[in-house]
């Protein structure tokens, strides 16, 4: 789904971010713990969405991770 991000959010623990989205807003959803540098990498642009305004293509697993964003 197309969307922009309202916040980002990450803490000091592996494979820990979030977002929350736009278009569904129920809260911050977690980006799937599959690897780490792939939670970084779609941390990175989640974080560049938000900061430059522009909308996202997140998908979803069944349950609720994000898996994946494309700007």
């Amino acid at each position: 789904m197309w969307t922009l991000i309202n916040q980002t959010y990450t803490t000091h623990h592996g494979q820990n971010a979030w977002a929350s989205l736009a278009t569904n807003n129920t809260g911050y959803r977690k980006i799937a713990p599959s690897a780490p540098d792939g939670v970084t990498n779609v941390f990175l642009i989640l974080v560049t969405a938000r900061a430059t305004g522009k909308q996202v293509y997140v998908d979803s697993n069944a349950q609720n991770q994000i898996t994946a964003a494309y700007l």
